[in-house]
């Protein structure tokens, strides 16, 4: 298969379909911690606002510039992470990075949604933006962590 072909697969109906309806857009007024994160092999950034709540997340917030790809982690990251806890996002973002770099299975549930990014193994210049939402969640929720033990 060519590599074009393999490109347009890539970009599945699904994926572009999560991309255009990516849930908690807003920012939020107030958060706990703000986090932005960029990829600079391709530009693309999330910026997350977290509100946390007994260690989970309550409110989430992002604003999301990214690819197609990029787009469709944070809509499932959107989609899941309402209370979540450090651990649980932790767990979701090292098991996103092994099925994409290691072959590794698709994250557990409720971020299973990942699982539409799996052809992108292929694509490692691509890994980036679709870590990024839960990077920038993942640091945002410690960073709240942090300055609530302050």
């Amino acid at each position: 298969m060519s590599g074009e072909t393999d490109l347009i697969k890539l970009y599945s109906t699904k994926i572009l379909g999560l991309a255009a309806d990516i849930p908690h857009q807003a920012r939020l007024d107030s958060p706990d911690a703000t986090v932005k994160r960029r990829s600079p092999l391709c530009g693309s950034t999330v910026t997350v606002d977290v509100v946390l709540d007994d260690g989970r997340v309550a409110q989430f917030g992002q604003d999301v510039k990214a690819c197609a790809l990029g787009q469709a982690a944070a809509s499932v990251v959107g989609g899941a992470v309402i209370g979540r806890s450090l651990e649980e996002l932790s767990t979701a973002r090292d098991q996103l990075k092994a099925m994409l770099t290691a072959d590794g299975p698709t994250p557990d549930a409720p971020f299973d949604g990942l699982e539409v990014l799996s052809p992108a193994r292929e694509f490692r210049n691509r890994h980036a933006s679709i870590l990024l939402a839960l990077d920038a969640t993942v640091e945002a929720v410690e960073t709240a962590k942090q300055a609530n033990c302050a």
